[in-house]
């Protein structure tokens, strides 16, 4: 590990004095010196017959265990762009348990002007470096990489994904053993669709045992360079598409509707999508809204939920400058507990180096300029208008109201007040919030009125203590209200007194300045669940119901990345979340919960 990064998943990478990269970790050579280019395209890609074997394929999925530089990535983008078939969909799964930094990486791959293009779209979007799964989108490209910072057997037990290529790219047999035991390439078999190829530079007998011993059949094949030989192998059977995707429609025009959406056209489907209100009518429709993470310091999965929710919704929201206000939010510590959870949470390593720091009171107070206590600083934080955004994501709405969902044939029709059908699909997806227990009401939500107010002003910025104040276009956001069992959306002069005095306990001189007035303020109603987790899955015993609901204060946060999670239960495709986060978030956890307790 090197003295400026003591993290455990450091490569620990050194230049040699002929300009490639080596592992110092496990003093091993990341890619040929010969020509590793060359060498990817002869073990890797030719070695999983490619491209021939997505000819035809409206969905290719291609796994890889040793991400390293890129290298592989990089080269089968190039490859994918030249011969990717019409409406083709690439879905990469890599593992790296040491990822190395961007810059060493576009180092390495800078010899290389022939996959320039390729490498330069995975420089842009490089992951970070953190635990956990890390989603990049080339959308252009119909090229979607999630990758697994974490040891190979944990990664390969999270992934839920099946294979149709598989490149096994660890370091070498002798320098890394782990990476090849038998117990991981029976993973690796698996994890494989029928038909499923695997290469791979080495030819170690125990390699070729694991595999053979995994079901694959096994084959030698003349090596690269100055490599005698390497390996294929391939399982019985045929890959096959998942068939044509299912005709969708969305209840719900808010962040949750609008984020399936963008997730489903994303994977090229285009979903009908309902809402009465239009974009933005419910509880996504104030003229800000914060984007942060809740902050779990028991650093177990929920903080990990939040963490990769927190990412995504970085990733995806900075592709819409558009519709970002500002960045920077600062979360004040609100009793003496919260110095050491501010401190669990800043030293976690589930955050991406800047966007977590603490703040001590001398500069929460310069910042703020006033008193205040000490705090959580998360300079990224961005603060978004909802409405610039919601067009963007979700398209055309249809702004009729859906008041019961029929079961037709086989397919779903949405109702509208007269009985009359609005549409038949495949499958329906609920994001109506509160209102989602209407079509599914074994699924408890509490509604949670929320007011929130706001005035002509300026902020230096974000701030949450309690209650928050963060900028608008063109004045301060503050609130907000949180009542339970309450889904009255009448603005109430009260509530506005309410939340100017509990931004008064926090900040008082900026409570004073906005005082002033004039004041606007609005009503919405917030969804949230009893264990305060959100509802992202299939609606259990309802084939063809999904939901995304209940998301509480958090949904600009978390709706992002739970979209996409449905969306890919949806289309029979890889989740972005590990199969123990995808635990946290099913509608059907509660059901469970009660088998366990002997609740019938």
């Amino acid at each position: 590990m090197t003295p400026d990064d003591p993290s455990p998943h450091d490569p620990a990478l050194v230049w040699g004095d002929d300009g490639f990269p080596r592992s110092g970790r496990y003093d091993d050579v990341y890619f040929s010196s010969d020509d590793g280019l060359a060498e990817s395209r002869a073990v890797f890609l030719a070695g999983c017959g490619l491209p021939d074997a997505w000819a035809g394929r409206r969905h290719f999925v291609v796994g890889e265990l040793g991400f390293g530089t890129g290298l592989n990535i990089a080269a089968l983008i190039a490859l994918w762009t030249r011969t990717r078939p019409p409406s083709g969909r690439l879905h990469i799964f890599s593992i790296e348990a040491h990822p190395v930094h961007r810059d060493d990486a576009a180092r390495a791959l800078g010899r290389w002007p022939d996959i320039g293009a390729a490498a330069s779209r995975l420089l842009d979007a490089w992951p970070r470096r953190t635990p956990g799964f890390h989603r990049l989108e080339l959308a252009d490209l119909g090229v979607t990489l999630d990758l697994a910072v974490m040891e190979v057997e944990t990664a390969l037990r999270q992934w839920r994904g099946r294979a149709d290529a598989w490149f096994l790219d660890g370091f070498a047999p002798a320098a890394n053993p782990g990476m090849w035991r038998p117990d991981v390439l029976a993973l690796v078999a698996d994890r494989s669709a029928p038909g499923a190829r695997v290469a791979t530079f080495t030819v170690a007998g125990a390699v070729r045992r694991g595999l053979a011993e995994a079901g694959f059949q096994v084959e030698k094949r003349p090596g690269f360079g100055r490599k005698r030989e390497r390996l294929e192998a391939w399982l019985p059977g045929a890959g096959a598409d998942p068939g044509d995707p299912p005709a969708v429609a969305v209840i719900g025009a808010g962040i949750a509707g609008a984020a399936l959406a963008r997730a489903f056209r994303v994977q090229g489907v285009s979903p009908l999508v309902f809402d009465a209100r239009g974009p933005g009518g419910g509880g996504s429709g104030n003229p800000a809204a914060l984007v942060t993470p809740r902050l779990d310091a028991g650093l177990a999965a929920h903080a990990m939920f939040h963490a990769q929710a927190f990412a995504r919704a970085e990733d995806l929201y900075s592709q819409h400058p558009e519709a970002v206000i500002a960045r920077g939010a600062l979360q004040l510590e609100t009793d003496p507990r919260d110095a050491g959870r501010f401190d669990r949470v800043a030293g976690s390593g589930l955050f991406a180096p800047g966007t977590m720091a603490r703040l001590s009171a001398a500069d929460a107070s310069a910042r703020m300029s006033e008193p205040v206590p000490g705090g959580l600083d998360m300079p990224t934080a961005p603060v978004l208008e909802p409405a610039a955004l919601l067009s963007a994501w979700a398209g055309e709405v249809r702004r009729e109201t859906v008041v019961d969902i029929a079961d037709r044939d086989g397919r779903k029709a949405l109702l509208g007040p007269g009985g009359e059908t609005l549409c038949v699909v495949d499958v329906v997806c609920i994001a109506a919030g509160h209102r989602s227990m209407t079509f599914a009401p074994e699924l408890s939500l509490q509604p949670v009125r929320g007011q929130a107010s706001w005035t002509p002003g300026a902020i230096a910025q974000a701030v949450s203590r309690g209650g928050y104040a963060i900028p608008t276009r063109d004045g301060v956001l503050f609130g907000a209200t949180f009542d339970r069992d309450n889904d009255d959306e009448a603005v109430s002069a009260s509530d506005t007194a309410r939340n100017l005095a509990l931004l008064g306990e926090a900040l008082p001189a900026l409570a004073g300045r906005l005082s002033r007035g004039p004041h606007g303020a609005r009503a919405a109603i917030r969804a949230a669940t009893r264990d305060q987790s959100p509802l992202a899955g299939q609606v259990p015993d309802a084939a063809g119901l999904f939901i995304l609901a209940g998301l509480g204060s958090r949904g600009f946060c978390t709706a992002p990345l739970l979209a996409e999670h449905v969306a890919a239960l949806i289309l029979g495709l890889a989740s972005p979340l590990p199969e123990a986060l995808e635990a946290l978030v099913d509608p059907a956890r509660f059901r469970r919960r009660a088998r366990r307790r002997g609740s019938p």
